[in-house]
């Protein structure tokens, strides 16, 4: 006797397409089959039927249908005739008719050219003619075959999408979509798979302990919480971390995407929410994974014309949120989500008794990107003696998804260099290859173009060098990458705060490039777009969110929850607007003001740089010690701003 949890066996994917072909198949081979085997008749004109079928007595019979076809049977003695032998045979034996048909046109013309056709015969010789009124058989199954033929496509389609755990077919559109992870087709990555995430593994290994050993909590009074929310920026390891969840418990484990809940069909999504909660209640103890919830769970909206809120999606966050607090004590169902907008949930999803617990994952720090390296070095064939406190020191900023990438990017160069092995170099140029993009030396660039892209380059260079605030200058190239012509490769510091002279610096060192064409060519460039849009974003960021401003004073527009986004109107008024303008136009003003005056305090600097460059493409941080001196950031440069 079959178990309560004993399931069919799915039928693959490529199997049921080829029960699909093969049914197809069939059906086409019949057709064509009754069509060989029943042969209609053959249109012949009334000329054709009285010179060779009337003058040769050949004919045995004529039926009109209709009062429109005349079908006409030939005498079997004629079967071995060469002018009706391949109209009397078929593969079944001798064909009876009807073997030919033409159109009469009126019954009394038809009678009259059969009476004189046959005038000189003996009645007893003339040709019979029978009238009926009826439709003959080929003709409706001419009608019936598409229409039995397309009801069968109909129906089978909706069988082999209906089948399974999706809910694609039309009438299993409630059904949820949630993929079952169990028994011999679990996930096999576990908690040793996920480095430098150390705090938020000890809060879902609780949860794992937890639905292993409920015993344990529940003697004591303690409630597992029922839902846990994994938010952080994009590559962090918010899925692998679930994954892991479900590689280490021994339990069910449902994933689905948050945007799996809603279709064109109003009411759909609750009723996968309700098949989903249904199931998961079936397999209890169980996970449930939810990646993207923000596609389903943003903020409610009292006027969705303007928000651009969906009644499907309300409706279907309505619907979870009754799920997910209608759960009795330590049912063992859990809900883990996943999200990199947590700003925009809607409140009532992450109140106490829904989500009661948040776990935040930040970009990883330096001893966590050490052990997302060691993770990910693991399958590669490596040079002997890999620093990976250097990898970890080289890549701030860096999440777990771009280290990955890092590391097989460094494979696919020292593979495409037909290396043995994987060596420091390759894992350089993987970084460039992805902070800057492709390397394109053989774009065409004019030396005119190329001279001023060294000076724009040695400009942010000794700019970036001189002020004490910016992030360490590692090297200066004009190789041009991706979409830009030259770079210059920074090592950011980590830092958690900044103060306003790191930003007033920065907007200083991006319009250096700018500052040094005007001074050494008299004229600037179109080449500082991207420093103009990065000066002016930073610049807003300044004065309008940061406080930093003293006309605006301590006062910050910046809205957390993203709901500003689609306001139609400004959190401050007109005069604030202008004033905002105005102070942003002056502070960009004086950074640009400050960069001109170091480059012209060092302009010998600029032309040794520029020409270094030019003659080498890319110089190091050695190299421009040796021109600029040693760099202390602890002492403060004094600057006249003119």
């Amino acid at each position: 006797m079959a178990t309560k949890n004993q399931q069919k066996p799915e039928i693959p994917g490529s199997a049921k397409g080829a029960w699909v072909i093969l049914t197809l198949l069939v059906v086409f081979i019949t057709i064509i089959s009754l069509v060989r085997f029943f042969p209609s008749p053959k249109e012949i004109t009334w000329q054709t039927f009285e010179k060779e079928m009337l003058e040769r007595n050949a004919v045995e019979k004529i039926v009109v249908i209709n009062k429109e076809i005349a079908r006409v049977y030939i005498k079997a003695e004629f079967a071995n005739d060469s002018v009706f032998s391949d109209d009397l045979k078929s593969p079944l034996g001798v064909n009876t008719g009807p073997h030919y048909s033409f159109n009469i046109g009126s019954v009394e013309a038809f009678e009259r050219k059969l009476e004189e056709a046959q005038s000189d015969l003996p009645p007893y010789e003339r040709v019979s003619v029978r009238y009926e009124e009826k439709r003959h058989w080929n003709e409706l199954i001419s009608w019936l075959i598409p229409l039995a033929l397309l009801f069968f496509l109909f129906r089978l389609f909706t069988r082999v999408q209906g089948g399974g755990t999706g809910g694609t077919s039309i009438f299993s559109f409630g059904r949820s979509t949630a993929r079952l992870q169990e028994n011999e087709n679990k996930s096999n990555i576990t908690f040793d798979h996920v480095a430098g995430l150390e705090e938020a593994k000890q809060e879902v290994k609780e949860i794992v302990d937890f639905l292993k050993n409920p015993q344990h909590y529940t003697k004591l009074g303690a409630k597992i919480p029922k839902g846990v929310m994994i938010v952080g920026p994009p590559g962090t390891g918010k899925t692998l971390l679930a994954k892991a969840v479900a590689g280490e418990a021994q339990v069910p484990f449902f994933s689905l995407s948050g945007a799996e809940f809603i279709e064109m069909f109003v009411g759909v999504g609750a009723s996968r929410v309700r098949d989903l909660f249904k199931r998961a209640k079936e397999k209890a103890p169980c996970i449930v994974f939810i990646d993207e919830i923000d596609a389903v769970g943003r903020t409610r909206g009292k006027n969705t014309f303007y928000s651009g809120a969906n009644d499907e999606r309300e409706s279907t966050l309505d619907q979870l949120l009754t799920e997910m607090d209608g759960f009795g004590s330590n049912t063992g169902v859990i809900v883990l989500a996943a999200t990199n907008r947590a700003d925009i949930l809607d409140p009532a999803l992450l109140r106490p008794g829904r989500f009661d617990r948040h776990i935040y994952l930040e970009l990883p720090n330096l001893s966590e990107r050490k052990a997302i390296f060691t993770v990910h070095l693991k399958p590669l064939v490596l040079e002997e003696n890999i620093d990976l406190d250097f990898l970890a020191s080289q890549t701030p900023g860096f999440s777990g998804a771009d280290i990955a990438n890092i590391c097989n990017e460094a494979a696919l160069i020292a593979a495409r260099k037909k290396k043995d092995r994987v060596e420091k170099q390759d894992f350089l140029d993987a970084m460039d290859r992805i902070i800057a993009g492709l390397e394109k030396k053989s774009k065409i660039i004019s030396a005119e173009e190329k001279q001023i892209i060294a000076y724009h380059e040695a400009g942010h260079a000794i700019v970036s060098w001189l002020l004490p605030q910016i992030d360490p200058l590692m090297k200066v190239s004009i190789i041009p990458r991706g979409k830009s012509l030259g770079a210059a490769w920074y090592l950011p510091e980590e830092r958690q705060i900044m103060r306003y002279s790191h930003f007033a610096e920065r907007l200083a060192a991006a319009l250096a490039g700018r500052a040094a064409e005007e001074l050494v060519f008299g004229e600037v460039s179109s080449g500082a777009v991207d420093d103009l849009e990065k000066v002016t974003k930073e610049a807003y960021a300044i004065v309008a969110y940061f406080g930093f401003n003293k006309k605006i004073g301590n006062i910050s527009f910046y809205d957390s929850t993203g709901r500003s986004e689609s306001s139609f109107q400004k959190p401050y008024s007109e005069e604030t607007a202008k004033m905002i303008d105005e102070e942003v136009r002056k502070l960009v003003d004086e950074s640009y003001e400050q960069a001109k005056t170091v480059l012209s305090q060092h302009k010998k600097e600029l032309v040794t740089i520029a020409e270094l460059l030019l003659k080498k493409e890319v110089i190091y941080k050695e190299e421009l010690e040796k021109i600029l001196g040693v760099r202390n950031q602890e002492q403060e440069l004094k600057l006249v701003v003119v």
